[in-house]
């Protein structure tokens, strides 16, 4: 098997030595960036596995450079914060991270955390059953692709909006719960809550809605939780 490629970007250059001398523990391969600039250049030239993303960094912050990444790659972010207020985390999520770990961490958390992604990453593409196009009305999901489109327009989704569209639209009608959601897709050891799901719908109706407060694909049974509408 491939050794797992991670590009670490932090401009603390102790905290990237640690993490990359870990990792490389692990057998994988790491690229490091110190800036929010050579960091969008890395992952626009490189195929990356992961990337662990420090959000205070010169040049272009976290945010930024994640919201840059995921116009061209939906590959998992990981966000490091040194702060651990909520709203750090929450607009992480809102930039297309899929993941944040706050400061000052244990390198054993950051290892754990990169291996659970990565997992769900490998069991997605081995589960054969899923089809390759899943289409509804004029929308359509390339599953290989990991692509959606409306009509002939395509949709820039991130890696988590991807999975919840593609699981919402695999069982139409079905109404998952909040909690589910968290579970199915985020997995059972991912330590954010709900929110993140909310999060996520508010975005996804947001690129795949006409007007995201009258939607017609993503609805919401109140006190239950979120579904797809069927065409």
């Amino acid at each position: 098997m491939a050794a797992k490629r991670v590009l670490v970007v932090d401009d603390e250059k102790l905290i990237v030595k640690g993490i990359r001398f870990s990792l490389e523990q692990e057998n994988m391969q790491v690229d490091c960036a110190y800036d929010g600039e050579e960091a969008v250049e890395y992952a626009r030239n490189n195929q990356y596995d992961i990337i662990l993303l420090d959000v205070m960094l010169p040049k272009l912050t976290g945010f930024e450079v994640c919201q840059q990444i995921r116009e061209f790659s939906s590959v998992p972010i990981i966000m490091l914060t040194a702060k651990g207020d909520d709203m750090d985390k929450i607009l992480g999520l809102e930039y297309g991270a899929d993941d944040y770990i706050t400061k000052p961490f244990n390198i054993l958390e950051v290892k754990a955390r990169i291996k659970a992604i990565m997992r769900r990453v490998e069991t997605k593409k081995e589960v054969k059953e899923t089809p390759s196009i899943i289409e509804s009305g004029d929308m359509r999901l390339d599953c290989d692709g990991r692509r959606a489109y409306i009509g002939n327009r395509e949709i820039s989704l991130t890696a988590k909006e991807f999975e919840v569209l593609e699981l919402l639209m695999l069982n139409p009608n079905k109404v998952y719960g909040r909690e589910s959601l968290l579970k199915l897709v985020w997995g059972a050891d991912y330590p954010g809550d709900v929110r993140t799901v909310d999060v996520h719908i508010r975005r996804l109706r947001e690129k795949i809605e006409t007007t995201p407060s009258e939607p017609r694909y993503v609805h919401t049974k109140w006190g239950v939780g979120y579904y797809f509408q069927n065409e």
